[in-house]
């Protein structure tokens, strides 16, 4: 039998950053994952492949409208879908290889098959053959992940009706994508297909798209996305989608009752995702789930029995890879009796549509519910000079600072690179600074980040410069 300090099941970016640190640390590490590739869903089919698509169709969206204004004489471009997907794959191909050198450099032993607990302090692996091996081990990491969610109604045959990984892999471009869920998987892949030609219809049931983010966001984002011709149905109740044949129908009640119906080829069904425990044997070492499926931990990510650690997904905030990793880091530190932390706070989210949306913090909503006085500063895209010179103007900057100290309490960005952007606004508030603070520091011109010193200006005392 195998003995290690600790044994890690899943190989997402929570899962292999933490074999990464632990085995920095000095620990006999092991890292089981269930598929023959490591990476999980962020890797494989979630956040690296959409980044590539979205890249891919925002080329060609520039190629058809804005290619002529910059001086660019082409013939009319046409979608090679195929290749996109081929290019894709190469990405996610690259960059799982890239784990597993990091795993042989750090001297991770990497089991492929499904881990299960046999008790607190062993876990079997399972391979695809039948076979399977018991590790020994002083601590166990739960990094499992989550997979698509859907409604009790809706029946995934995953070729007309799909979820995002199936999205990610299509052999056509629809002629007519609905899209059930306005958060960020479902924009961010609807945008996709819209910029290469889809007719997409999102209906959300809450009355605004990204409703977990600040109000303005929701409302900047639709704006832009309209452009692109995406239709919304907001505050709509989905309650039957059909498929047959080459097509979907989807049934949803309206705000007033009033049933509709759509009528598309596909239909992706993005409400969200839930956590992965299947098949774990978590009983066998004395842990359960909450009413959501995920494993409860301390404050330390220990679960209720001690030595056992969980971290991403399978716990509580939000489902985020670098979230994953920060905690993967952290319980690493833990066990090597260090002392790091984390402030969920702090943990930026991002929505990778173009123009990207990104925050940190607290929103407008948030601070109104808990009474804490206020004040906003904003500054359009559209006012820098590098917005101009590139043809980026939407979005804006909104940075929400305390009312008596001008401490920045939230940060929320609509516009170009607004997911690079957002790490100054992190930095900041990790520091504590005040909106004043970053309205002194010089910002290179021209630059988008001008827009966060332009916004902190206007927080305080309504001093922007270029507005």
């Amino acid at each position: 039998m195998a003995k290690y300090d600790v044994v890690i099941i899943g190989s997402g970016p929570g899962g292999y950053v933490c074999a990464l640190r632990c085995a920095q640390l000095g620990m006999k590490t092991a890292l089981v994952e269930k598929y023959p590739v490591l990476g999980g869903t962020c890797l494989n089919v979630g956040c690296i492949p959409s980044k590539a698509l979205l890249d891919s169709s925002e080329h060609f969206h520039n190629a058809v409208e804005n290619f002529k204004e910059h001086g660019i004489d082409i013939p009319a471009p046409k979608v090679n879908l195929a290749q996109m997907i081929k290019r894709k794959q190469e990405v996610v191909d690259q960059t799982t290889a890239g784990i597993d050198f990091l795993m042989k450099k750090n001297k991770v032993d990497v089991f492929h098959g499904m881990g299960s607990f046999v008790s607190k302090n062993q876990v079997k692996v399972t391979r695809g053959d039948g076979s399977n091996e018991v590790l020994d081990t002083v601590k166990v990491i739960i990094a499992t992940g989550s997979k698509p969610s859907s409604l009790p109604f809706i029946t995934l045959n995953k070729e007309r009706v799909i979820t995002s990984t199936e999205a990610l892999k299509l052999k056509e471009v629809p002629k007519h994508l609905i899209v059930v869920g306005g958060g960020v998987i479902g924009l961010e892949l609807g945008s996709v297909y819209a910029r290469l030609g889809s007719e997409v219809s999102v209906v959300e049931y809450m009355d605004r798209i990204i409703p977990t983010m600040d109000s303005t966001m929701s409302k900047e984002l639709q704006k832009v996305l309209k452009k692109l011709g995406m239709k919304f149905y907001l505050g709509h109740k989905v309650k039957a989608v059909a498929s047959k044949g080459k097509s979907v129908t989807l049934k949803a009640d309206d705000p007033k009752g009033t049933e509709i119906e759509l009528k598309g080829d596909y239909c992706l069904v993005s409400v969200g995702r839930k956590p992965y425990t299947d098949n774990l044997g978590l009983e066998n070492a004395g842990i359960s789930v909450d009413e959501r499926g995920r494993i409860p931990v301390d404050e330390k990510l220990q679960t209720g029995t001690p030595g056992i650690y969980a971290i991403g997904d399978v716990i509580k905030g939000a489902m985020l890879a670098h979230k994953a990793e920060e905690e993967g880091v952290f319980v690493a530190e833990v066990i090597a009796g260090q002392h790091p932390h984390i402030d969920y706070n702090l943990i930026p989210g991002v929505v990778y549509t173009w123009p990207e949306v990104a925050a940190v913090g607290k929103t407008e909503e948030q601070l109104k519910d808990e009474g804490h006085a206020f004040k906003v500063g904003s500054f359009p895209m559209r006012a820098l000079g590098r917005s101009r010179a590139s043809m980026n103007l939407d979005g804006l900057v909104k940075v929400l600072a305390d009312k008596e100290t001008d401490e920045i309490l939230g940060v929320h960005i609509i516009g170009a690179r607004a997911a690079d952007l957002i790490a100054e606004a992190v930095v900041a508030m990790e520091f504590r600074a005040s909106a004043e603070d970053i309205s002194r520091m010089s910002h290179a011109h021209p630059t988008f980040a001008e827009a966060m010193k332009e916004a902190c200006l206007d927080a305080t005392d309504k001093r922007a410069l270029h507005i």
